[in-house]
């Protein structure tokens, strides 16, 4: 029998990773990947505990896969407390203030715009026509971009997270991607400094907890992630959901029917085929599992896609079931790190879908095959074709 081998950036595994996710939770549930120069954990219990367990798997020195330079240690996703309390604390201001209810009217207002652009099409590609310009316009408005470069921002955010399944590593142009877009942020900084408006990046730029502040650099890097993330999580979020809602056909049926359906749906999603695959998080100290032994400054693969597919957690895991309310998956991470912005995720998705589905409520798919985006940490497809009916 071949050794068993678990590869990251290979394009396999990019397109089904699930069967070597359940040979890993059942066979090898602490497990040495080569290919990535890091442990893989792969048990929903093992994934939580190491998530809460800040102390131990620190994400200092980067929480993605393939980590882009001089990131780590001054994000959300890249420090620990109290550090990333501090930063939490500061951040959320923004998002407190900015009340994520108060913006679905124009939230809805984008969706419906976007579907509207759809009406009479025999035949769409989902992300390009729908998705990317649903989210990017959301995203602007939401942060308080500056109009006129939506589909250059999304073009980089996108750059940012894939990474070279040859070299396994960030190329030149991911790298200038995330150049571009810290030159962008900071342009966009200095100007909400000098004209503070409602928006985003204006009330936590400005934020402030006991006359404690943002600096500066921690200011440019929460911007260039809340893009990254703002485009490339919840885009990613929209495609693998759109995926779910054109492979089974009743559960789209019944959402269609009863929008209502669409928060469970949506959470079933999240379970079932999150884009948030893996995390990285590096050891503070030597750890026994499963009867291997980590050591202090190894990285470590929180694999929340197999976690989320552990019949140990849930039921028949392999079924998309919008009536499961999946309780405590691990489609948002989980622990300290647990996604600030899921609330907006939520309501933006959910808001999308029932605008969509107004407009376009048959689909089929068009592609038997499809090319999914090349990253480590992120899994969505490049392209979904889509048959209106």
């Amino acid at each position: 029998m071949p050794m068993f081998r678990f590869d990251p950036y290979s394009p396999l595994v990019d397109a089904d990773p699930f069967p070597a996710y359940k040979t890993l939770r059942d066979e090898h549930p602490c497990f040495w990947s080569e290919e990535a120069g890091m442990w893989i954990l792969s048990r929903y219990h093992d994934i939580v505990a190491a998530g809460n367990d800040w102390q131990t798997y620190s994400s200092a020195r980067g929480n993605l896969m393939t980590e882009l330079p001089g990131r780590a240690g001054a994000t959300l996703g890249t420090t620990d407390p109290p550090r990333h309390d501090r930063l939490r604390g500061l951040i959320q201001q923004a998002f407190m203030k900015r009340n994520i209810e108060s913006m679905g009217d124009n939230i809805r207002d984008i969706a419906r715009q976007a579907a509207a652009e759809l009406k009479g099409r025999k035949q769409i590609e989902f992300i390009s026509d729908f998705s990317s310009k649903f989210t990017v316009r959301v995203l602007f408005a939401v942060l308080g971009l500056p109009m006129g470069d939506e589909q250059t921002v999304r073009d980089k955010a996108v750059l940012m997270v894939q990474s070279d399944p040859k070299t396994r590593a960030k190329g030149p142009e991911h790298i200038a991607a995330y150049n571009w877009m810290q030159d962008y942020a900071a342009k966009v900084i200095a100007e909400r400094r000098a004209n503070p408006t409602g928006d985003m990046i204006s009330q936590f730029s400005l934020a402030e907890i006991d006359g404690d502040k943002l600096d500066e650099r921690e200011v440019l890097l929460t911007t260039t992630t809340l893009i990254m993330a703002g485009i490339e999580s919840l885009g990613g979020f929209m495609s693998m959901f759109a995926l779910n809602m054109v492979d089974f056909t009743d559960a789209r049926r019944q959402c269609v029917a009863n929008p209502a359906l669409l928060a469970d749906a949506m959470e079933e999603s999240l379970r079932y085929n999150t884009s948030a695959q893996r995390f990285r998080r590096s050891l503070q100290r030597d750890v026994e599992l499963h009867g291997q032994t980590m050591k202090a400054g190894d990285f470590v693969c929180l694999a929340y896609g197999a976690g989320n597919r552990d019949e140990r957690q849930f039921a028949d895991p392999d079924k998309y079931d919008i009536t499961r309310k999946p309780r405590g998956h691990l489609g948002f991470g989980g622990g300290v790190h647990a996604c600030l912005g899921m609330a907006i995720a939520r309501l933006a998705v959910r808001v999308a879908f029932d605008e969509f589905h107004q407009v376009m409520p048959e689909y089929l798919r068009v592609q038997e095959k499809l090319d999914w985006m090349p990253s480590s940490t992120f899994r969505s497809p490049l392209k979904l074709e889509l048959s209106i009916k």
